[in-house]
């Protein structure tokens, strides 16, 4: 509050200066009616504490708070100051600690230490190592005079032993820097230098049942078949298989013709593993070009038999023997006919040979004939007998054809018990239909006297159409129908006479 006091106003002015001002009036703002009687003290009370407040008896000034609990008599006695002490205090008088001890040595003696004189600078001192002593220092060594050349070779200073290292070095050193400005300049064409070649890390996989497995297991089992006239330098030479472990190998007759013909020939037999061994003959069929000879042999690798049954077009086989001499060759290929009747043969007045064939696209060439036609598994499946060709060289064309193993092996098997073969015969002669014909078949020309046609009924003229179960359309296809039968069965036989199809039973005899 102010209070009219000029005097002691002025007398500060006069104190403090002429230029002091008096402080200014107090501003009282007019006040809402509204707002006091909200904000305003109560009535009764002036200042700004409510005297109408009376604190608790307790004396702890907080209206509603007891004190604590006396404390409990175990504690007391446990923490009161025993009798006789209630004056003592812990800190000692200094009556009782006699002189003050002598002031410390300052840790620091430089007036402007920042932790003794507050106001004093940061100051940067000196390195925490202290400077070596010149003393300690050792005087640097001078240097002893150098030698000249002379001085080294002929002033005797140097021993000798260091001088022939010295040159050995420089002469390894010279040979060194001449292999690599040779290397660099050898290496630093346009045109030359050396190759980083990619190789591949590992084999080519070949799982069970791939080409290169089959042909693994199976060319083992297939032979060479060298035969050579007597007197002579080099003779014929086709393929084998061997089908039993007593050295039996299966083979076409026109590979052996020669042997067959004259006794003096010889046959030699080449393993795939080179051994070498003399074959005789067992037993030759011209009329189903198949023929079994036998060497003598410890143990050889037998071809295993399938049944060519139960091809079909498409089935992927492969073909091994020795094409153009070269021994243990392998081509693949598919089945591309089933039951295809080949003639083939007749050469140097030899009769022609017609057999139901399987027709195949593996490359077959002249040596192949003898050798083995396999399917996926390595089993035989045919024997490489012909193949047709349009050159005059007779190179393959992808036309190859092979005697079914079924027939094969069954003509084996009378050849090693009989050393010969009787097939079945129909006793006529007959020939294809010409073109234009209303009928396909085997048209008869004659009949033989007495013979199985002959007691069936059939005559001149007539068009045999099937037999058995098997369509024929020409006389090739006859001469297969019917050797697919044993002598002495009864075969129904369809032929067409005078425009209407008749049917007879004939009992096949043999040849």
């Amino acid at each position: 509050m102010m209070t009219d006091q000029p005097n002691a106003n002025s007398a500060q002015s006069g104190a403090v200066g002429a230029d002091r001002l008096s402080p200014r009036p107090l501003e009282r703002p007019s006040v809402d009616p509204q707002q006091a009687a909200v904000f305003g003290r109560p009535h009764g009370v002036d200042g700004a504490f409510d005297k109408l407040y009376t604190p608790p008896p307790n004396g702890n000034g907080r209206r509603g708070l007891e004190l604590a609990p006396p404390t409990p008599e175990s504690l007391a006695e446990a923490f009161r100051r025993p009798e006789g002490a209630e004056g003592v205090v812990l800190q000692r008088p200094l009556e009782a600690v006699g002189e003050a001890p002598a002031p410390e040595e300052p840790l620091w003696t430089d007036a402007r230490d920042p932790w003794r004189d507050p106001a004093a600078g940061a100051v940067l001192g000196g390195p925490a190592v202290p400077a070596e002593d010149a003393d300690d220092k050792k005087a640097a060594r001078p240097g002893g005079a150098r030698l000249s050349l002379p001085e080294v070779l002929f002033g005797r200073r140097v021993q000798p032993k260091a001088l022939a290292v010295l040159g050995v070095v420089a002469l390894l050193i010279g040979a060194v820097g001449g292999l690599v400005g040779w290397w660099i300049a050898d290496t630093g064409s346009e045109l030359t230098g050396s190759a980083t070649i990619s190789e591949a890390e590992a084999a080519k996989e070949r799982p069970p049942g791939s080409l290169a497995d089959i042909a693994r297991r199976v060319a083992p089992a297939v032979v060479s078949l060298e035969v050579v006239k007597p007197g002579a330098d080099s003779g014929e030479q086709g393929s084998g298989v061997v089908i039993d472990p007593q050295g039996y190998i299966l083979t076409n007759e026109h590979v052996v013709a020669t042997a067959v013909a004259d006794t003096g020939a010889k046959i030699t037999a080449v393993f795939n593993d080179g051994t070498r061994a003399q074959a005789k003959i067992v037993g030759a069929d011209q009329k189903t070009d198949l023929a079994v000879v036998k060497v003598n042999v410890t143990n050889p690798v037998v071809m295993q038999v399938g049944k060519s049954s139960d091809l079909q077009v498409g089935d992927a086989v492969i073909a091994v023997g020795s094409p153009l001499a070269l021994q243990n060759s392998i081509t693949a290929g598919i089945v591309s006919a089933i039951d295809r009747p080949v003639t083939a043969g007749g050469d140097s007045g030899a009769p022609p040979v017609t057999y139901s064939a399987i027709q195949t696209d593996a490359a077959i060439n002249h040596g192949n004939s003898g050798g083995a036609l396999v399917d996926s598994t390595g089993a035989l499946v045919g024997i490489n007998s012909a193949i047709r060709s349009s050159s005059s060289d007779g190179g393959s064309i992808g036309i190859g054809f092979a005697i079914p193993s079924d027939y094969a092996i069954k003509i084996a098997k009378s050849l090693i018990k009989n050393g010969k073969v009787n097939h079945a015969d129909i006793g006529i002669n007959a020939a294809s239909t010409v073109a234009g014909s209303t009928t396909m078949g085997a048209q008869v020309r004659n009949v033989a006297p007495n013979g199985p046609a002959a007691s069936a009924g059939i005559r001149e003229g007539d068009v045999i159409t099937k037999v058995g179960d098997r369509l024929v359309r020409d006389s090739a296809e006859l001469t297969v129908a019917v050797r697919s039968h044993d002598p002495g069965q009864v075969v129904p036989v369809q032929l067409a006479r005078d425009g209407a199809l008749l049917v007879v039973d004939v009992t096949l005899g043999s040849d």
